[in-house]
């Protein structure tokens, strides 16, 4: 392969050089963060962490097209997963580290003048609001959160006809469509899960922690049956659109007073 015929992503830092990124002002960088846990039987153990590593990537894949100011960092693999530890080899790290590894990696960013930066998230068990509230406070940064798979919600039932908690069709459908390799279909559980006793934690107006080995032998809430690649591609492609978009807009929007503010 010639020189010319080289194709470097200077969207991805970890495809990126020094020679390139000295030429270039990224205004934005992505952090994707994911999970190593049991997604029901049938799922790899790397859910979280390769669908959000594919979401971030592709994502500033496109942004870059419009804006060739944004920065893709690799992903946290790691995340809070205390509550599903009774299945093997589910790997938990505290909120507090995970707080700790993130706060790091946006003080360099800031050192390096990158001042917008977003968390692309990929597991329900991270929290990072009172992060962002604090580091807002304490930096001249501004942090943005997103939970990837929330993106689309209005359009869930257009695509998807069961609901999905953890492993059920949504994810399955989205493994099919990126990893169908690494899905074993025949070893599934159902997904059916053990209700709260008690009426106001079902209905939602109260809320705990839930440990997960008490809802099922399988680590799922949600029916993986009727799941496919074409509809977890649909909603993929509906995401990446839209927060495309936003990387872009987020980019090319100027940071005064006001930001990220109407005038």
């Amino acid at each position: 392969m010639t020189k010319d015929n080289k194709k470097i992503n200077e969207w991805d830092l970890t495809a990126t050089n020094l020679h390139r990124i000295s030429q270039r002002k990224y205004e934005v960088a992505v952090l994707p963060i994911g999970a190593i846990e049991a997604h029901n039987r049938h799922l790899p153990q790397g859910q979280d962490f390769l669908h959000t590593t594919h979401i971030a990537r592709r994502c500033c894949e496109l942004a870059w097209e419009k804006c060739q100011s944004v920065i893709c960092l690799p992903a946290i693999p790691y995340g809070v997963d205390c509550n599903l530890l009774a299945y093997p080899l589910t790997i938990h790290i505290s909120q507090t580290a995970l707080d700790t590894v993130v706060r790091e990696i946006i003080t360099s960013l800031r050192k390096h003048k990158i001042r917008k930066i977003v968390l692309l998230n990929g597991h329900g068990g991270n929290e990072f609001k009172p992060l962002i509230r604090q580091i807002q406070t304490e930096m001249d940064v501004f942090v943005f959160l997103c939970d990837w798979w929330k993106v689309g919600l209005d359009n869930y039932d257009k695509i998807f006809t069961k609901p999905d908690d953890h492993a059920g069709q949504f994810e399955t459908s989205i493994a099919m469509a990126l990893y169908p390799h690494l899905i074993e279909p025949d070893v599934a559980g159902s997904g059916k899960a053990r209700p709260f006793r008690f009426e106001a934690l079902r209905k939602g107006w109260v809320q705990t922690s839930r440990d997960f080995a008490k809802l099922n032998d399988h680590c799922a809430i949600g029916d993986p049956s009727g799941a496919s690649a074409e509809a977890g591609a649909r909603y993929i492609e509906l995401v990446c659109e839209r927060l495309s978009q936003f990387l872009a807009e987020l980019a090319q929007s100027l940071l005064d007073d006001r930001f990220p503010y109407e005038p």
